[in-house]
C-alpha cells in the first residue's frame, strides 16, 4: 500500500495492491495526483484495475476521470454521491475554484467518468486479487463509505497488533471526524455513523483517512472527543 497527498486539500490517494507487479486499486484520486501516481504505478509495476470513491467531493474524485479514461477501467462509488460526478465543481465555492485555478495556471474543467459502478452497504468486493468489505457511513455526505479490507499493510511490524485496514475517507481522521455543514451533510446521519459503523470496528484495525496521518479504531475510541459518550 502507497499513500500521497495530493497537491491540493492534502487529500490522500492510495494504491493498494497484494503485491508489486500485479493489479492494484486505486483509491480517491484528488487534485494534482496524475504524475506521482504514474510514477508509483512505475516503480511497483502496478496496473490499475478500477478506482474506489470514498464520497463525491471534488478534492476526493479530480483525477477519477483521466484515471480511469486512460486505462479503461470502472469508477465505484456509493449510489448516494453518484449524482455528484455529474458537476462536482458546480458544487464547490466559487472562490475555491478560483483559487485551484490560480494555484494550477489552468481553468477548471470536468467530465465525468464513463464508467460508473456503484456498491451497497455490507457488499464485498473482489477486485485485483483483494476482497473488500463496503461500509455505507453517512453523514459527511450523503453516501459516503469506508472501505475494510481483513489484512494489513506489508510494511507494519509483525508485531504491530493490528489485523484488518480501513480507508476512511472523511468519516474519521486522526482525533476528528469529518464535517457536516457542507451540502449533504447531516450531523445526526453523521453521530449514527460513528456509533453504529465506526464503533463497530475491532481495535485491531488500522485506519487510513482521507486526510491527514493513519490511526487505528483502538486510539480513536479512547482519545477521538468526537467518540466520546456514543
Amino acid at each position: 500500500m502507497i499513500g500521497f497527498p495530493a497537491a491540493a486539500f492534502a487529500t490522500n490517494c492510495f494504491v493498494v495492491a497484494p503485491a508489486q507487479g500485479q493489479e492494484c486499486l486505486v483509491i480517491d484520486p484528488g487534485i494534482g495526483v496524475l504524475d506521482r501516481l504514474d510514477e508509483v504505478l512505475r516503480e511497483y509495476h502496478l496496473k490499475p484495475a478500477a478506482v474506489m470513491l470514498t464520497h463525491g467531493h471534488l478534492d476526493h474524485v479530480y483525477s477519477v476521470t483521466p484515471v480511469c479514461g486512460a486505462r479503461g477501467i470502472a469508477a465505484h462509488i456509493h449510489p448516494d454521491d453518484k449524482y455528484r460526478l455529474a458537476d462536482p465543481l458546480s458544487m464547490m465555492d466559487p472562490s475555491l475554484v478560483a483559487m485551484l485555478e490560480a494555484q494550477f495556471g489552468t481553468q477548471a474543467a470536468w467530465h465525468e467518468p464513463d464508467d460508473v459502478v456503484t456498491f451497497t452497504d455490507g457488499q464485498s468486493l473482489t477486485i485485483a486479487g483483494l476482497t473488500m468489505s463496503i461500509l455505507h457511513a453517512p453523514g459527511h455526505t450523503e453516501g459516503s463509505a469506508m472501505f475494510r479490507l481483513e489484512t494489513v499493510p506489508d510494511a507494519l511490524p509483525a508485531d504491530s497488533g493490528l489485523n484488518r485496514t480501513i480507508f476512511a475517507g472523511d468519516v474519521l481522521f486522526n482525533g476528528g471526524i469529518g464535517r457536516t455543514d457542507l451540502p449533504g451533510g447531516d450531523d445526526a446521519a453523521m453521530q449514527a455513523s460513528l456509533r453504529d459503523v465506526v464503533l463497530a470496528q475491532p481495535d485491531d484495525t488500522i485506519v487510513f483517512p482521507g486526510h491527514g496521518p493513519a490511526t487505528t479504531i483502538g486510539r480513536e475510541r479512547v482519545a477521538n472527543p468526537y467518540l466520546q459518550g456514543l
